[in-house]
């Protein structure tokens, strides 16, 4: 098996206009990288996959269906884009004997354990948009096994595109209180984190695999929240607990999304660093509006 520390890096990003695809484009940005989006490149389609992959030697899919509630009533549009996709991207970097990196989601599980899973545990998805990321999976690792890796990732935020982060910085300027549930449980992870982590498990050579790609601890949204308020100088307990079945919605919230890193270890790299201590670094970022 050649690991992607062999190949010569020629880079092709699809989805390169999303929050973790700006991000992945910014920590390429002296190596020899091209990104691509709609409508220069269309997943569901397999001619559109095989001639945008020609000629790379390393492919990250970044593009996903993740509007999670509207996946309950388009499950056919989410699994077009989250299963049939990855499916041609794998195919064609089958074929051309390029490695492939796909991003995946803590949503392919149950979200009712209550010790961190491990990157071999069951999948079980209860939602549309779970099911669809978890066919993805399937599809990568059944055409492309020995040169990808599968990074589930989980609660993330960035500075390019809508996320938790930014909307609670705007709420605090619009509401006296504010109401946030205390009962689901996970690891808030920075885009640029991610993206930092993806590159550097193919420079580093990890072999082909799943992998946990979160912020190490975990927290609540409510205790996010309050964090969040305190690094805006406002007080913390304007943040109010409440709990997940006040806010009814159309797929399921997993209560637990807490994600193992023994993975990584087994390859000689540590986990990513602590939430809070990503939130902080990020946190220039998130307080600048979009350019």
């Amino acid at each position: 098996m050649t690991h992607p520390a062999q190949v010569d890096g020629r880079w092709l990003v699809i989805g390169h206009r999303g929050m973790l695809g700006t991000d992945l484009m910014a920590v390429l940005h002296d190596r020899d990288v091209v990104g691509l989006d709609l409508p220069d490149i269309d997943i569901t389609d397999a001619a559109s996959v095989d001639h945008a992959v020609n000629g790379f030697d390393i492919v990250v899919n970044c593009a996903a269906y993740t509007a999670v509630d509207a996946a309950e009533d388009n499950e056919d549009i989410a699994f077009a884009v989250n299963a049939v996709g990855p499916e041609n991207i794998a195919r064609a970097c089958a074929r051309t004997g390029a490695w492939m990196t796909h991003i995946s989601t803590d949503y392919v599980f149950d979200g009712t354990a209550t010790t961190p899973y491990p990157e071999d545990a069951p999948m079980a998805p209860n939602t549309a948009y779970g099911r669809t990321k978890a066919a993805g999976e399937r599809a990568v690792r059944t055409v492309h096994s020995d040169r990808s890796h599968i990074l589930r990732t989980a609660w993330l935020y960035g500075a390019h595109g809508p996320n938790f982060v930014r909307t609670m910085i705007a709420l605090e300027q619009q509401r006296d209180s504010l109401e946030v549930v205390s009962d689901q449980h996970g690891q808030p992870t920075w885009s640029h984190d991610l993206a930092t982590r993806l590159t550097l498990a193919l420079v580093r050579g990890v072999p082909a695999g799943t992998f946990h790609a979160t912020s190490s601890g975990a927290t609540t949204w409510y205790d996010f929240t309050q964090r969040i308020f305190t690094m805006l100088g406002a007080d913390p307990e304007r943040v109010l607990p409440t709990t997940t079945d006040k806010f009814p919605r159309p797929a399921p919230r997993p209560a637990y999304s807490v994600l193992g890193h023994d993975a990584w270890a087994r390859h000689g790299l540590s986990p990513m660093r602590d939430w809070n201590s990503a939130l902080e670094a990020a946190w220039p970022s998130l307080t600048t509006p979009e350019s």
